[in-house]
């Protein structure tokens, strides 16, 4: 079984094998360390406040407030990744769904969804986000709070909706590609129902053109949940790794550190993720190219 792992893993290049890698070391730390640690990110080390990487047992040093560096990139790796698997997951899932379905449907249901898509993303990804968050995160009441889960929720879902039109325009694409192949035109011409057609022929040759997207589209969001951050309406207490780089973002003139390690994480994961879906691309091409 090895030798079959080793000899599929071959085929890949040291970058995707190094991207791969990286994808999957932050993955199981995001499931397994909240379950393994009972430290407190939070805690604070009073007598070592922003010292720098390798000092005093801190890999990555700590802040001016005390925090360690490296506990906090660990504990933050679980919501980062949570925001981003979730917002291209709903988001593609829902962006798939209206862009399949107007495809291959076509006529003036696809002509609204075509406008619908392009009006959204004539809007930049980040000025969207920005004013969903601002609209649904503010507390209507200035002397009351809005909690921590619900700004997560309105960031997911700011992010979700972003994503909604990137991967819909991408599944009416590849839909409208699919449905003009000749073995649609044989089955439509035997007397297929459409949702036949649609679940046997245009859903599973779909599905790979929006999954590499969708992983270019995972560094789009993770990069901005950390602007979001950055601009004060993201992910609060430095639970994220863009939180973590929002909290240090005043102190880089004497911990400078601080802002380089979440920047770090979050390009490693970023590049990784555009490998991947370059990967995922190339072979759709070559499947393309035989049938």
């Amino acid at each position: 079984m090895m030798k079959a792992i080793w000899e599929k893993l071959r085929k890949f290049s040291i970058p995707t094998l190094l991207s791969m890698t990286w994808l999957t070391i932050i993955g199981l730390i995001a499931i397994v360390y909240p379950l393994l640690s009972s430290t407190d990110p939070k805690f604070v080390y009073e007598n070592d406040l922003g010292v720098g990487p390798f000092t005093n047992g801190h890999l990555f040093g700590t802040d001016t407030n005390g925090y360690d560096i490296f506990r906090e990139l660990l504990h933050g790796t679980r919501l980062t990744l949570l925001v981003a698997v979730v917002a291209v997951g709903v988001g593609g899932a829902i962006g798939s769904l209206i862009g399949i379905l107007s495809g291959y449907v076509r006529g003036k249901i696809d002509a609204v969804v075509n406008i619908v898509f392009s009006a959204v993303l004539s809007i930049p990804n980040l000025v969207l986000a920005l004013a969903l968050v601002a609209v649904l995160a503010t507390a209507p009441d200035v002397n009351s709070t809005v909690s921590n889960w619900r700004k997560v929720f309105v960031v997911v879902l700011a992010l979700t909706i972003v994503i909604i039109p990137i991967l819909g325009r991408i599944a009416r694409g590849a839909t409208l590609s699919w449905s003009n192949r000749e073995f649609v035109t044989a089955a439509k011409s035997m007397g297929a129902k459409n949702s036949t057609i649609l679940w046997k022929h245009i859903v599973p040759n779909v599905l790979p053109a929006v999954m590499a997207i969708a992983f270019l589209a995972v560094g789009v969001v993770i990069v901005a949940e950390g602007s979001l951050s950055l601009l004060g309406v993201g992910i609060p207490d430095g639970n994220s790794w863009g939180a973590v780089l929002a909290a240090g973002r005043n102190d880089m003139e004497y911990t400078p550190h601080v802002m380089y390690f979440p920047i770090i994480c979050i390009a490693l994961t970023v590049i990784s993720c555009n490998q991947i879906g370059d990967v995922i691309r190339q072979s759709l091409d070559k499947r393309e190219a035989r049938i």
